[in-house]
């Protein structure tokens, strides 16, 4: 049995090649090496503070790793995967540069807590990382917010004409879904910022340790309580993939209104040429691949997190090799989750709104006639009378083929005694935007005064 294996005291044969390949994650896990000696050098430090080490032997650890962290990060760090995983390659490599008291490493813990520690400390790296993506792509849908606040747009419901709205004020609807998702995510980092190293394979350590010594040498915020559930927990990383999956389901919803908003049949915005691609046959394509990618990304996210819940709710407690499979879905979801943050925050940035359409498309469909409806409950009219009589109106100008401001006076004066010619001032579409002047409606001043209060709230 080879020496190598960590448990091969307890072996008489050698592990068959298939299950050296099939049990091997070095392969993925080495992206953990960072973080993976990062917890070595705090718990090395710690065993040295409490007398478990002496202070030799403990100096002698953290220089040998520092000296590994320097050859991973030139790229002269040779992986086995022979020895699993990123862990025993760190350790033997150990032993091999500073000899027997590298061995004493790994007293007081067990790859159970240590893995966990690094997948923690992996995941406030990658939460913070997220987070600073979102406040650029909030920070950039202030400025087109701003930049077009003055801009006529249609709203739509039921993918129809509802009424005309600023598009700053569409803007700030989806910076509304960011900022929910970066406090999802900053939420989460409170409960993923808890140590699990001390807890050793599952029920703490007999050695004299200090687990908050460790936990401030490495900037958690606690440590946790319970050996069991340190070690056994993945919490912290179904709600990443759960913060992730509502955000690229925002994210979809967003590039789908960009995807059908850049069609021929909408015309409603233009998109540049460097976050569009063409067509292999067709020359006058310009295709939103990019929107298009991002819609489709959102499903493996979703995908991910689907997958973690299934991995976690059937295992007993404490640590099973289950759990060497969260790791993959969770880094292809951090992964995704940053690449379209890169992509989408500079595409939005440059988007431009051909407000000519814009225009012309927030008066079809007759979306100033809620703007009469309300004209007429101002004068007393009861809202369901007042419903009636609109709907009225609008059969008179579908008759005519025109819109509700091009009928004469007189055919809306048939419909309701209370109509006078100052009823054309809110069937403008630029009437009906400004008339939402309250905080949270779309009127430009509104959406200016939304703008500053985001920014002062930063």
């Amino acid at each position: 049995m080879s020496a190598d294996k960590p448990w091969a005291g307890r072996f008489t044969q050698a592990t068959d090649p298939r299950v050296e390949i099939f049990t091997e994650s070095v392969s993925f896990d080495q992206r953990l090496a960072p973080h993976d000696i990062r917890g070595s050098v705090a718990h090395a430090t710690m065993l040295g503070r409490c007398g478990v080490l002496t202070a030799d032997e403990a100096s002698t650890i953290v220089s040998g790793l520092e000296r590994i962290a320097e050859q991973i990060g030139a790229g002269k760090f040779q992986w086995d995967t022979a020895l699993e995983d990123v862990h025993m390659n760190i350790e033997r490599r150990l032993t091999e540069q500073v000899g027997e008291v590298g061995k004493k490493l790994h007293t007081a813990r067990s790859r159970n807590d240590q893995v966990a520690t690094d997948l923690r400390l992996f995941m406030r790296d990658a939460i913070d990382e997220t987070g600073a993506a979102l406040d650029r792509l909030s920070e950039t849908l202030l400025d087109l917010a701003e930049r077009e606040a003055d801009t006529i747009f249609p709203g739509h419901t039921h993918m129809q004409v509802a009424q005309p709205i600023s598009f700053g004020h569409h803007m700030l609807a989806w910076r509304e879904m960011i900022q929910r998702d970066a406090e999802r995510f900053a939420d989460a980092r409170r409960r993923t910022n808890r140590m699990p190293l001390g807890a050793a394979a599952l029920a703490g350590t007999p050695h004299p340790i200090d687990r908050h010594i460790t936990a401030e040498l490495l900037g958690f915020d606690g440590v946790c309580e319970n050996s069991l559930d340190a070690v056994s927990d993945r919490d912290f990383a179904i709600e990443y993939c759960s913060c992730a999956s509502l955000l690229l389901v925002h994210l979809s919803r967003m590039c789908e209104e960009l995807v059908l908003w850049t069609s021929a049949a909408f015309g409603l915005i233009e998109l540049p040429d460097a976050f569009c691609t063409g067509s292999s046959i067709m020359p006058q394509k310009k295709n939103p691949d990019i929107a298009e990618l991002v819609r489709g990304k959102s499903a493996r996210v979703i995908g991910s997190l689907q997958t973690l819940l299934v991995l976690m709710k059937g295992q007993p407690l404490a640590y099973n090799r289950d759990n060497q499979e969260d790791k993959e879905p969770l880094f292809d979801s951090v992964d995704t989750v940053l690449a379209c943050l890169r992509v989408f925050t500079p595409m939005v940035a440059a988007l431009v709104v051909r407000k000519d359409r814009a225009l012309a498309a927030a008066a079809q469909g007759f979306a100033t006639a809620t703007d009469l409806a309300d004209y007429l409950v101002m004068r007393g009219v009861p809202f369901r009378d007042a419903h009636a009589v609109v709907g009225r109106c609008v059969r008179r100008a579908t008759d005519a083929g025109c819109d509700l401001a091009d009928l004469p006076l007189t055919d809306l004066q048939a419909e309701s005694d209370v109509i006078a010619d100052d009823v054309y001032a809110v069937l403008t579409v630029e009437g009906s935007v400004a008339a939402r002047d309250h905080i949270g409606g779309t009127a430009p001043n509104q959406v200016r005064a939304a703008i500053a209060r985001a920014r002062s709230d930063v």
